[in-house]
């Protein structure tokens, strides 16, 4: 059995629907099929889940709703109307608008509640649209399927374990097609929580480490994953394969194509992911697996990601002061800031952060303590900081990648802030100033690639 998630694009119109339930109907094992919210038509178009949050955040400022509303309401009776299934608007339009007009006690819950409406009426769209073919579909509610999330202490919504024993019931009648929203899930209380955008890779990864599918099919855009953004590089290299651990890395890094969080159910059950193309069904994709049988090139990708800040904190012998990071590291658990890296040195250490969390009146908290509990020599912070990322599996094995990346970055004039290598030795990470992330790629690319 496959489990097979659509992309926003994927279901942006009639005709993309029409093309993914043929994909569907195409092999008899795709029983499981997750969506998400109707994405871009054209590209100056807006995406629906983009029209929602408008809705619910128009509301919560008390203004006049129902324009924004009878915007997304239209982009779904467009979508019925081409489908010719009038039948399913009336189901749809009773769900958003309840959600939409429902009583406001917590903005952040609010938001999640409506922005959900996008996926979960993409669902039902979907399912009316098998059925009206002659084949037999079924809209899961992922309440009533037993999809229960809570938050974690930084507000990320967390997948409850039950949830596996209770979605696993879904292959009970091998004859239907079940159709799931994608990117939320439910609190036990039967509150709305959703994943971070793009979260309805989550979902699919979860269905399927949950049904222990065969593979769990990502439908997107692109024939392939690539070494690098392909907005950035004409032609960039294609992954026909990948591993879990350099997928983690690349995603965690800036790649798009898959949600960071969606591998580690796939992981944990072993269950392949095969990247492939709405648009090109018969391309093979990338196949991100547990373990590579080949290796196209010795750096499988390039990526970045900006919106990072570090913190390096001096500190005269603090080698030799037993507990010190370890203090350093309760004082940012305590202040709710999670640590993405620490690069060190014998009497300086590096704390390197999400910006988003750590905001201007964090920093002054974390740094007054670490001054005063520690009694740090100095700290310097700096706010506006990218990370780059070279993965490979391939680096273990070889000798003087860091070298030719430093010395390219270096003769493109682009200041290294930050330069760390995993322990695993599968990735590099350099960090530098925000305005240089798309350029380091591209200079990386050109040295590692040599295109």
């Amino acid at each position: 059995m496959k489990v097979s998630k659509f992309g926003g694009t994927s279901l942006a119109n009639a005709f993309q629907i029409q093309k993914v339930c043929s994909i569907v109907l195409s092999d008899p094992d795709r029983k499981v099929v997750v969506v998400s919210a109707p994405g871009k038509r054209t590209k100056d178009d807006i995406k629906v889940t983009d029209l929602l949050i408008d809705v619910a955040t128009t509301r919560i400022a008390g203004n006049d709703y129902k324009k924004p509303l009878e915007l997304v309401i239209d982009r779904f009776r467009e979508i019925c109307g081409e489908l010719e299934i009038p039948d399913a608007l009336p189901a749809v339009e009773k769900a958003v608008t309840e959600v939409v007009e429902a009583a406001i006690y917590d903005n952040v819950s609010y938001i999640d509640s409506v922005k959900a409406m996008g996926e979960d009426s993409s669902a039902r769209i979907v399912t009316e649209y098998l059925n009206s073919t002659g084949h037999k579909a079924h809209y899961c509610n992922p309440r009533e399927c037993g999809l229960f999330l809570e938050h974690n202490d930084i507000g990320k919504a967390v997948i409850l374990d039950e949830s596996y024993d209770n979605l696993s019931t879904l292959r009970k009648d091998e004859d239907t097609i079940y159709i799931f929203p994608g990117f939320y899930g439910y609190t036990k209380a039967g509150q709305i929580i959703t994943f971070s955008r793009g979260g309805s890779d989550i979902t699919g990864s979860i269905l399927a480490a949950a049904l222990s599918a065969e593979v769990y099919e990502n439908w997107t855009d692109v024939d392939n994953v690539y070494a690098v953004n392909p907005n950035l590089v004409n032609n960039p290299f294609p992954i026909r394969e990948i591993t879990y651990d350099e997928m983690r890395e690349l995603a965690y890094a800036g790649f798009t194509v898959l949600h960071e969080d969606a591998l580690y159910p796939a992981y944990v059950r072993g269950i392949p992911i095969n990247i492939k193309n709405t648009n090109n069904p018969s391309a093979n994709g990338t196949w991100i697996v547990s373990k590579r049988t080949h290796y196209d090139s010795l750096i499988t990708g390039i990526a970045g990601e900006k919106g990072f800040s570090s913190v390096t904190i001096s500190k005269y012998l603090m080698n030799q002061q037993v507990g010190f990071l370890w203090n350093i590291m309760r004082i940012f658990m305590e202040e709710g800031v999670s640590i993405e890296h620490i690069p060190s040195g014998i009497d300086t250490i590096s704390v390197v952060v999400r910006k988003k969390y750590f905001t201007p009146e964090k920093q002054e908290i974390i740094c007054n303590r670490i001054m005063k509990e520690l009694n740090a020599d100095n700290i310097k912070v700096e706010r506006d900081l990218a990370i780059v990322m070279i993965v490979g599996e391939a680096m273990a094995n070889s000798v003087g990648i860091m070298a030719r990346a430093a010395s390219a970055l270096s003769n493109a004039g682009i200041n290294l802030r930050i330069v760390n290598q995993g322990a695993s030795e599968i990735s590099m990470m350099f960090g530098v100033a925000e305005s240089y992330c798309s350029y380091a790629q591209k200079v990386l690319y050109k040295e590692l690639f040599r295109y």
